[in-house]
């Protein structure tokens, strides 16, 4: 059980990561001021909990010894925003499987990492009448691409020279464009990550006696490991190699987060979405990352074979089907190609991105900002001021002020442009940056969502006494103070769940 304390140190030394980067443990226990023991415990928390990842570089030393070793600690980003989303990966684990793989992913979710054994182990302690172990593997089989070995415990990071570095971006897992920077915690995780017929495989030969296990383990020599031995961290803070650790998958997650999410619906038909919905059921087995373009083709048969599983799409015919692909077509939201049809996931974000920057835009800046702000995204060109005010309808001594006040608060970039002749004159010339635009919408996300919370924290601590009370003594005024908290913590956990739909469009899908 992690104290008060630990806690509190867990989230210095994440802290100090976050502000430093990575570091040594030293560089770690010079700048947060804890002792050896505190960091080195923090460090074992995090890294259990999947917040920071170990990893190696290697230094030349100056001396004929070669390089030497040197292990860092980076703080895994995603992972942390990922564990605000628990509740959502539960909700839809539930419409999708039954109670025993909630409870499995459950378990990981709350404790980080498990062995196989420490899977069993919880299961047992809430054993009901007719499970068994062999319906726990079972579980884990199903949820193969939900679950996962954990990544190895201190990767080579090995650098990467000026001259091979464009390759290596252009060919590199995670399908970056070429010349995008890749961050220190991306080149991590990326050589962390197990091969792909590790990383989902599940070990099934796991005795069901585990008293027999426990008595024939005297016989162990020190120089052997049991297979599913409990998580044994050794003093840099990483996983036993012998020791076969599972953890829940926030890829598969976030993928399907990204097939749930309906950003679309409000375009199509009920036709259409039940055939959308299909394409996305059918290919999901298939993706292996979040961000990507378009999903495998699919033939006009299969679609309509997975249409007609599903109750809403049962009483389609197969020339409904197609009248459906080319609604999609239209909109853009499926590529055809020959027999072939797929999902072009790109175009779908980038059009629920626009929408929710639109929504932003009207509710901060009125319907005339809204019309300009529109128009310039559409056109992703530079257009006067005149000419924006024509279009938009928006009144020639209005249009200034509003072009000016969504320039200053960095929705518009503008630019000045001065025409030389007989009289000199001077046009301004505005137009949307998406690429910077995103950028500044997701930093006004996060801020807000650390102010959500700092609020939650803030009402939640002023009525600790009170949330604390029995039931019975809270009457009266007392009853009244205890229902405004109540309502004022559902409202602001309801808008920091909606705020995260928001941020999983721009930094996740």
């Amino acid at each position: 059980m992690l104290t008060e304390y630990g806690t509190k140190h867990a989230v210095h030394v994440c802290e100090c990561l976050l502000r430093k980067g990575p570091l040594t443990r030293q560089n770690v226990k010079r700048y947060t001021e804890l002792s050896d023991e505190q960091v080195k415990n923090a460090l074992l928390v995090l890294i259990q909990q999947n917040c920071v990842q170990a990893f190696t570089t290697e230094q030349p030393d100056g001396f004929a010894d070669g390089p030497k070793a040197n292990t860092q600690y980076v703080v895994l980003f995603d992972n942390i925003l990922h564990r605000v989303r628990f509740a959502k990966f539960l909700t839809i684990l539930s419409q999708e499987f039954d109670q025993q793989c909630v409870e499995l992913v459950q378990g990981l979710l709350e404790h980080g990492r498990l062995t196989l054994k420490q899977m069993f182990d919880r299961a047992k302690s809430s054993e009901k009448e007719g499970k068994s172990d062999e319906l726990l593997v079972e579980g884990a089989f199903v949820l193969k691409h939900l679950t996962q070995r954990c990544p190895a415990s201190e990767p080579l990071l090995m650098p990467i020279s000026e001259e091979e570095g464009p390759a290596r971006k252009k060919g590199s897992k995670s399908a970056k464009k070429i010349g995008e920077p890749e961050t220190i915690e991306q080149q991590v995780v990326e050589a962390a990550l197990p091969m792909e017929a590790m990383r989902f495989s599940v070990v099934t030969n796991v005795e069901s006696d585990v008293g027999e296990k426990e008595k024939n383990s005297n016989n162990v020599t020190p120089g052997e490991k049991r297979k599913h031995d409990v998580l044994e961290l050794d003093e840099c803070g990483v996983a036993d190699e012998q020791s076969v650790v599972y953890r829940a998958n926030f890829e598969g997650f976030i993928r399907r987060l990204r097939h749930k999410a309906d950003h679309v619906r409000a375009h199509l038909d009920d036709g259409a979405a039940n055939v959308l919905s299909a394409m996305l059921q059918a290919t999901s087995s298939a993706e292996k990352k979040v961000k990507t373009k378009n999903s495998v083709p699919l033939s006009l048969s299969s679609i309509y074979e997975e249409v007609i599983k599903s109750e809403a799409g049962r009483n389609m015919t197969l020339d409904h089907v197609r009248a459906s692909l080319v609604q999609l077509g239209e909109l853009s939201f499926v590529d055809a190609s020959s027999d072939s049809y797929s999902i072009d996931f790109e175009k779908i974000i980038e059009i629920a991105q626009n929408e929710e920057v639109e929504s932003v835009v009207s509710k901060r800046y009125g319907r005339d900002a809204y019309r300009i702000f529109r128009l310039l995204s559409k056109s992703g060109r530079l257009l006067e001021t005149d000419k924006i005010s024509d279009t938009t309808f928006v009144e020639k001594k209005d249009a200034p002020k509003i072009l000016y006040k969504l320039w200053k608060d960095g929705y518009l970039l503008m630019e000045k442009l001065v025409v030389t002749g007989a009289r000199q004159s001077q046009f301004l010339l505005w137009k949307v940056n998406r690429q910077i635009l995103w950028k500044h919408v997701l930093d006004e996300m996060f801020h807000a969502a650390l102010n959500l919370s700092l609020r939650v924290s803030y009402e939640l601590d002023r009525e600790k006494e009170l949330l604390n009370l029995p039931a019975d003594k809270r009457t009266g005024p007392l009853q009244d103070r205890y229902n405004r908290i109540r309502k004022v913590r559902i409202l602001l956990e309801s808008s920091q769940m909606k705020l995260d739909d928001a941020i999983l469009l721009f930094h996740d899908f």
